[in-house]
């Protein structure tokens, strides 16, 4: 330091100081690049690299060898299977974070006037926890069409059989030439007409002994009786003896009867008169008027039984999925909004009580107004989520169906490396599926920003 800066320096300390000031942010900024520099490092290999390498390989074809330019956008658009990845994913962007929100609305007003407010909370949450692979393996065995299987089907089930009923021998059938005819709509009918003072053995094959119900009782006795004057009488019985033996067309004496069957005798084509069997099949029709019946068995006797709702068909499989999306970010949507609901301005809430306002318009008029600003911002992150939503639908949706479930990201790897091979076309989804999600991002870190001004 020569004499004359020392000299200078003393005369203007405001420079020295200025000086030091700079050479001080200089190391700052220095420090701080390097403590960034690995995350920058990171993020330049693992987004920024990828995104400039898709952009550039989507000019190119398949074999990434010949420059096709516009080719693989145009032809985006023309492909069927794309075009329905776009409305699905269209349907996704527009119910699934709407209904998400609502819920998370709903649940953490509810929540608060909960007296275990945590362990509510904490058992909503807690399928955030579970891999959406995990959750996928789940929701493609609750959606099983077997309902020995799906817990779905199962529940769906055992209510229509309480209300509906279902029919008692769904395998049962008639032998050709012993006496019944099959109708057009599944019933039996009996070839011969039968007039009142009769009776008629009405035998049926294809029911396992095991499968008849309990306190089934043998059908001898009761073909035995004989129909008294205006009664039409007959039996209905499993044509098979146990243990071989017997003979068909006729009731022998080790042979079941038929219980719960319904019975209806026919004149002109018309019922006139309906019944169920007893528990050995019996059953008889009284104070008919003369004339020539039909005996007929109805086609509910033997109509297969409900197998539930066919949830991951091509109809209803998104809205299954996007159910078991519903529950996995349920707790999400809610714990957000909850955050937002306690630091609401209590004085607000209180005044409005007081000024006669009830629960509903307190909600409608003052809740969602000041959590407008955390409901957008929960709505917007769910949008962006939603639209790279991979895992559940492809682990979801079967084989067949895949193609009616598809999204843009499934889709982007079933052309890429799904047996489309095709990583250009693959990387021009990859792009509109960047385009999509970027106006949403900005959106949000905008909102992000000015809330925190």
């Amino acid at each position: 330091m020569t004499p004359t800066t020392l000299a200078e320096r003393q005369a203007n300390p405001r420079a020295a100081g200025a000086a030091r000031g700079r050479r001080g942010r200089r190391r700052a900024r220095t420090v701080a690049l390097l403590f960034v520099f690995p995350a920058l490092l990171l993020l330049g290999a693992l987004v920024v690299y990828p995104v400039l390498f898709s952009v550039g390989r989507s000019f190119f074809d398949a074999s990434g060898t010949r420059f096709v330019g516009g080719d693989n956008y145009t032809e985006m658009f023309r492909d069927p299977a794309t075009l329905k990845a776009i409305r699905n994913t269209t349907i996704w962007v527009v119910v699934a974070p709407a209904l998400l929100t609502g819920l998370g609305l709903i649940l953490a007003v509810l929540v608060e006037k909960v007296r275990w407010a945590t362990a509510f909370k904490l058992l909503l949450f807690m399928p955030m926890a579970v891999s959406f692979l995990a959750a996928g393996i789940i929701f493609r065995l609750a959606y099983d069409e077997d309902p020995d299987k799906g817990v779905l089907d199962a529940a769906v089930v055992s209510v229509h059989d309480a209300f509906t009923g279902t029919s008692s021998y769904p395998t049962a059938r008639a032998r050709d030439g012993h006496g019944l005819s099959r109708g057009r709509d599944g019933s039996y009918l009996t070839d011969a007409g039968l007039s009142p003072g009769h009776s008629v053995a009405l035998g049926l094959v294809g029911v396992l002994p095991k499968d008849l119900p309990k306190g089934t009782s043998p059908a001898y006795p009761a073909a035995a009786r004989t129909a008294a004057a205006g009664e039409l009488r007959g039996v209905v019985y499993l044509d098979f003896t146990p243990g071989g033996g017997g003979k068909q067309g006729r009731v022998d004496p080790k042979e079941s009867g038929l219980p719960g069957m319904k019975v209806e005798a026919l004149r002109d084509g018309k019922t006139v008169a309906s019944t169920t069997s007893a528990s050995d099949g019996s059953f008889r029709f009284s104070g008919l008027d003369r004339g020539s019946y039909t005996v007929k068995l109805p086609a509910s006797n033997f109509a297969p039984p409900y197998q539930g709702i066919s949830w991951l068909g091509p109809t209803l499989v998104t809205p299954a999925i996007i159910g078991a999306y519903l529950w996995i970010w349920t707790g999400f949507a809610m714990v957000l909004i909850g955050a937002g609901l306690s630091a609401l301005p209590r004085d607000a809430l209180e005044a409005a009580r007081m000024d006669g306002a009830n629960e509903w318009q307190i909600f409608r008029r003052i809740t969602v107004p000041l959590l407008a600003p955390v409901l957008t911002v929960v709505f917007v992150t769910l949008v962006i989520n939603v639209m790279k939503v991979f895992d559940l639908v492809y682990i979801i949706a079967p084989g067949p169906v895949q193609e009616d479930a598809t999204v843009l990201a499934t889709q982007m790897w079933l052309v890429s490396f799904g047996g489309g091979n095709n990583q250009g076309l693959g990387s021009a989804l990859g792009v509109l599926l960047l385009l999509l999600v970027i106006p949403a991002m900005v959106f949000n870190v905008r909102r992000f920003r000015r809330s925190q001004r």
